[in-house]
């Protein structure tokens, strides 16, 4: 990743949870032009989502890790990493936790950390160098965005 992300989300939705295996997915959102893959290209494929309009989900093409993923509503302009791929995951911690509605009852949310029961208003949440950064990209060209935080 050249530069920061744009929001870092800990997504607790049900589909998350099966899709990692885990209690909870950490991405970060990011230009995909900010993103440079170090070595072989990965694999991207289509795979069901809660929405019903699919995801892509780019995949280390040796160990088929889920490296980051495009949501059908936000083309292919923005990339949400995962987090746990990353050399020095500890470097981007959650800016706030989404659909804890669904989240694991032992799960225990950090004070001080935004959490929502559903998806948010990024207007609400995001810094302003990220709102602009944001407004760069859907005014860009390819994809067609329309809400990125659609599944």
């Amino acid at each position: 990743m050249a530069t920061a992300p744009l929001f870092v989300h800990a997504c607790h939705c049900r589909w998350c949870q099966r899709e990692s295996g885990s209690a909870f997915v950490l991405n970060a959102m990011i230009e995909s032009d900010r993103v440079t893959d170090l070595g072989q290209a990965p694999e991207v494929i289509q795979t069901p989502s809660a929405s019903g309009r699919g995801q892509l989900i780019a995949r280390c093409p040796h160990c088929k890790m889920a490296l980051w993923s495009h949501y059908a509503g936000g083309g292919t302009r923005a990339k949400f990493v995962r987090v746990g791929t990353l050399d020095q995951p500890d470097r981007l911690p959650p800016d706030i936790h989404i659909f804890t509605r669904s989240r694991q009852p032992w799960v225990v949310l950090p004070p001080g950390t935004p959490a929502v029961p559903a998806y948010y208003d990024r207007n609400a949440y995001w810094p302003p160098e990220s709102l602009a950064r944001w407004q760069a990209l859907q005014a860009g060209p390819g994809g067609a965005p329309a809400d990125v935080g659609g599944r």
